[in-house]
């Protein structure tokens, strides 16, 4: 059984990986369509996959000290 802790902390780290998944995924239909929504929305989830990583380590220094068990 995961804690909350530990639970959390992979749904952070999913949800980066998916952000930056997406937005590779985004340019690269860009770069053949050349459709202007496509790099908005690839910038998105970049600008989306900084914010991630800054509250992950936001999270991890607010609770250091609970185990993740």
């Amino acid at each position: 059984m995961m804690s909350l802790k530990a639970f959390h902390v992979f749904f952070i780290a999913v949800s980066i990986l998916c952000c930056l998944g997406f937005g590779i995924w985004a340019v690269q239909a860009y770069s053949v369509s050349g459709d202007g929504m496509n790099l908005a929305m690839g910038v998105a989830a970049f600008v989306g996959c900084i914010v991630l990583v800054c509250y992950g380590i936001w999270f991890l220094k607010k609770l250091k000290r609970l185990s993740y068990l």
